[in-house]
């Protein structure tokens, strides 16, 4: 595995794991992923997300499709404009009540447009700096049918009017390939988050073109283990034999490899607990060195482009 692009994070105990640049903001390579405080109420939510702000937090990934709405409303409700928070989110998928999964695909250019509306007024704002198209032809999850099967074309043009107009500061992509990233490239892409970690690295292709290109990376799932089944990151004997050597938990390992990967990596872990959230944040002040590293590098890869309801 390549390893020339690797940085330490730089030193900033004020941006958890250092800083980097996202849709043109300086914020904490770590971040918050804010889909699990769908499982608090509202004033333990945003007690949270202070926590997150307190704690040097700069950037949170959110969607409407969390919580129908509950999710961004307590974030409109937590962030002060003093807290330099960059609000990320995302449309693609919308709330499905009835179905056999929390959220159904929402594909078309109509329901891209009105998922932005969603999102704005859920979060109280007049813009969004970012907000990444989720597609759905690449790695695990939903696949279209039907009228959600949308050209790229389409949707790109509705998210560049949405930007021309202001409702939103950038553009990003989630769930995709290097093929879409590349015709994707002339409208200007801040971001691509896709499923990957330690031991699911069949984007590593799209991880060094985003790195040659200047386009933030953000794995999702950074830990594995996001369906029954698929590997996990904490169960990788040389991630329990780094975390014991270095007084740390093996999910702090495997957020440490990541932001050590590459240097365009921010990270989006989530939880609804401030303890874990802590920890996810004190993963950034870790120093792997070149042999934990090379010994980390040589888990191998073991999931393909699983296809999942």
């Amino acid at each position: 595995m390549a390893t020339a692009n690797r940085t330490e994070p730089l030193a900033d105990a004020s941006r958890p794991g250092g800083q980097a640049q996202l849709a043109g903001h300086t914020v904490s390579r770590i971040g918050y992923g804010a889909m699990q405080l769908r499982r608090l109420d509202r004033a333990a939510a945003i007690a949270l997300l202070r926590a997150a702000a307190d704690l040097g937090v700069g950037h949170v990934d959110t969607a409407y499709f969390y919580g129908d709405g509950s999710v961004n409303e307590a974030i409109g409700a937590a962030f002060r404009p003093q807290d330099d928070v960059l609000v990320v989110s995302k449309v693609g998928a919308e709330p499905d009540p009835v179905g056999p999964a929390p959220v159904r695909l929402a594909q078309r250019p109509e329901q891209l447009r009105d998922a932005v509306e969603d999102n704005l007024r859920s979060l109280g704002r007049e813009q969004i700096p970012l907000v990444n198209l989720r597609r759905a032809d690449h790695g695990p999850g939903l696949r279209p049918e039907g009228d959600q099967i949308v050209a790229l074309d389409d949707q790109i043009a509705v998210m560049t009017a949405l930007r021309d107009e202001g409702k939103i500061g950038a553009i990003g992509l989630s769930s995709v390939s290097p093929d879409i990233l590349r015709r994707a490239l002339p409208a200007g892409i801040a971001c691509v988050q896709n499923a990957y970690s330690l031991v699911s690295r069949d984007d590593e292709d799209m991880a060094q073109l985003c790195l040659a290109e200047g386009i933030a990376w953000v794995p999702y799932f950074p830990l594995g283990g996001a369906y029954p089944g698929l590997p996990k990151v904490t169960d990788e004997p040389a991630v329990i034999a780094a975390a014991r050597a270095l007084r740390a938990t093996p999910a702090q390992i495997g957020l440490a490899w990541l932001l050590h990967h590459t240097p365009h990596t921010l990270l989006i872990p989530g939880t609804a607990d401030t303890a874990h959230l802590r920890a996810n944040i004190d993963a950034g002040a870790i120093t792997l060195d070149a042999a934990t590293l090379a010994a980390l590098d040589a888990v191998p890869s073991r999931t393909g482009d699983i296809e999942l309801g």
